[in-house]
């Protein structure tokens, strides 16, 4: 007989398993655990687990309440992180996706004018524009605008791939807001660091900060989940190659910046203690953000 989602179940394990191996989650086959629900004694991983004040819960038993005595939104499910768990967990990088190929076309149908306008640069005369531009002459918006810019199709959907590929799992087990704090921390750290080190009239542009970061974040995420880490340690080496090697005209401080900046972050987000995550989570984004500003400070301070 089938039975409704959310309804209590006996303690029969609902993944393969057989006298060597441990039970696997309901909600994720391939993954073993050793932790039940307290409610119905299904099997959940970590990425399942919900804070009861006796244990963990399975988000279907917080979701319906399971005579709790309280209405079913009243303690609502949560991911890895502590984000709350949503009905599309790929809302964020869909819209982030959108953004980057609606500015794309703009640049297409604008021109130059347009990119020259939002790209990272540091201080240089802009014959387009008739005037001395860049970040040192207090456009501190070409940090971010420069995020959401391409150089080629080619530069525009292998960063939108990646971000697909990358991203939409990372979200799910974040959190949306968590997930953006991330990802637009990440793009500055890159930013910033471009504008420390490259040259001032040297541009760049680009969402590869923010997908490096979000390498380094699904690097640390994946290991606190005991997962194998191979594919993605192999991707982001590729990357990394691509990266270094002569003739590609990368913006290589912006990987490293995005990278170390997600990996900081990442690991904050998965392994913050839950009786003080919210204060380590987002204290260690206000961290990278005022390491963000001091850097910008400091470059300005060179070019002025």
């Amino acid at each position: 007989m089938d039975q409704a989602p959310g309804s209590p179940r006996g303690p029969e394990d609902t993944g393969p398993k057989d006298a060597r191996s441990l039970p696997t989650c309901y909600r994720h086959p391939d993954r073993e655990t050793g932790v039940r629900c307290t409610r119905c004694e299904r099997p959940i991983c970590p990425e399942c687990m919900v804070d009861a004040s006796v244990g963990f819960q399975c988000p279907d038993c917080v979701r319906s309440g399971s005579g709790t005595g309280h209405a079913p939104d009243a303690s609502r499910p949560r991911t890895l992180a502590g984000g709350t768990l949503t009905a599309d967990p790929r809302l964020v990088s869909k819209a982030l996706i959108g953004v980057n190929l609606a500015l794309f076309l703009a640049q297409q149908a604008v021109g130059d004018r347009f990119t020259d306008r939002f790209t990272l640069l540091g201080q240089a005369y802009v014959p387009l524009l008739g005037s001395v531009e860049g970040v040192a002459e207090g456009q501190w918006y070409r940090l971010l605008t420069s995020m959401f810019l391409h150089g080629s199709t080619l530069h525009v959907l292998f960063n939108m791939l990646s971000l697909w590929w990358i991203g939409g799992p990372l979200e799910a087990a974040l959190g949306r807001a968590r997930y953006l704090a991330l990802y637009f921390l990440s793009g500055l750290a890159g930013s910033a660091l471009s504008y420390l080190i490259a040259a001032p009239n040297q541009p760049s542009l680009g969402a590869s900060g923010a997908i490096f970061g979000l390498f380094g974040a699904t690097a640390v995420l994946m290991r606190r989940l005991n997962q194998d880490m191979r594919p993605v340690v192999v991707l982001l080496a590729i990357n990394l190659v691509f990266t270094f090697s002569p003739g590609f005209n990368i913006a290589w401080q912006a990987h490293i910046g995005g990278l170390v900046a997600g990996v900081v972050i990442g690991y904050a987000m998965v392994h913050a203690p839950r009786e003080r995550r919210t204060l380590v989570q987002y204290g260690t984004c206000a961290l990278v953000l005022a390491a963000i500003i001091v850097l910008a400070l400091l470059r300005t301070s060179q070019l002025t």
